[in-house]
């Protein structure tokens, strides 16, 4: 199994923690990864990691569909890889309909065709058998619809690309998994209970299915984000994640419209989901932070004094021993967690 680490977006303000980077590089850590929401984007702080290390991949996670072409993406992708010496993973995924129609002003559509066709055209694009021809349902390649010139033509990429470049997706729901186990290289989970490989296999053996040629899980990287907070009061680092939680279970989307709620319905916590959305749309966000239960936060987070946290990493260990688990990307603030992990896992 190998280790990444979790750099995340930015608040109000942004400064790359360097200094956790160089660590994560020395202890052997695999990846470091970034993230956009609406506010700094994902592909800048990759570019700066790369140019500040010299062995540590660097990746998006992810790069949102609707706020760039495929061609955008790929000419992102195969720069940053000549650049870095073949360390640059590409992570793409479709994000929300409230960012998407929200913040980039696109449609929503159907997210999981338009991932198909976006990762179509990446791949075709880095491997320049010939020039890119593509007309699917969100995407025409050359456009020769309404008030088009008439003018464009097939192209291909002056700059040669990598056509075994890594491509990872970002999945919460069951078809998002299917889709990219059959396209794609990976998929990051934004949490994971290790000992419930079931709430994904069947996905995963279908898409595996669907791409042939003898797909299977030792050609996919199953990557979950796992955060830790580590100090003496287990509560008080067990609030730190239930910050996060509650904002994913409760508002990360509208009622009836939030993936990550059906996530933690699946995972068998359908009534915790329930008071934490109410409450958390009723704007009471403490309470909707206290209802995320304890055990929910301790079977898909590491939080605790140092001890418990390698207690804990005891079962994520067994999982990748298992095969259900690839890379496990880790959210650390401080190099000492970083340490007792690569310690325990690598």
């Amino acid at each position: 199994m190998k280790l990444g680490l979790m750099l995340g977006y930015s608040g109000a303000h942004y400064k790359l923690p360097l200094d956790l980077v160089l660590e994560a590089e020395r202890l052997g850590y695999d990846s470091v990864w970034t993230a956009e929401a609406y506010g700094s984007d994902a592909v800048t702080p990759v570019a700066w990691v790369l140019a500040n290390t010299t062995r540590i991949k660097a990746g998006t996670a992810i790069m949102q569909l609707a706020g760039r072409t495929p061609a955008t993406t790929a000419m992102t992708a195969m720069t940053l890889d000549h650049l870095s010496g073949g360390r640059f993973v590409l992570g793409v995924g479709p994000s929300g309909p409230q960012v998407v129609e929200g913040w980039h002003g696109e449609l929503y559509g159907k997210p999981l065709t338009r991932q198909r066709e976006y990762i179509s055209i990446i791949r075709q694009l880095l491997a320049r058998e010939k020039p890119v021809v593509h007309q699917g349902e969100h995407y025409h390649i050359p456009n020769t619809g309404p008030g088009a010139t008439g003018l464009g033509k097939p192209l291909k990429s002056i700059l040669h690309g990598n056509a075994g470049l890594p491509i990872y997706t970002g999945a919460v729901t069951e078809n998002g998994v299917q889709l990219a186990a059959e396209v794609a290289d990976g998929t990051f989970l934004v949490w994971m209970n290790p000992e419930r490989p079931d709430i994904f296999a069947g996905a995963l053996d279908k898409g595996f299915a669907k791409a042939g040629g003898g797909k299977s899980r030792k050609d996919f990287d199953l990557a979950p984000f796992v955060r830790i907070a580590m100090g003496d009061d287990i509560a008080a680092c067990r609030r730190v994640i239930k910050d996060f939680l509650a904002l994913y279970i409760g508002g990360m989307g509208a009622r009836g419209k939030n993936f990550y709620n059906d996530y933690a319905t699946r995972l068998g916590y359908a009534d915790a989901a329930v008071k934490v959305q109410d409450l958390y749309l009723a704007g009471r966000k403490d309470e909707a932070i206290a209802a995320v239960p304890d055990q929910l936060v301790d079977e898909c987070s590491l939080v605790g004094p140092e001890s418990h946290i390698r207690e804990q990493l005891k079962i994520w260990k067994r999982a990748a021993a298992a095969g259900n688990l690839g890379t496990m990307i880790v959210t650390a603030t401080d190099a000492a967690a970083l340490r007792v992990v690569a310690e325990e896992m690598l």
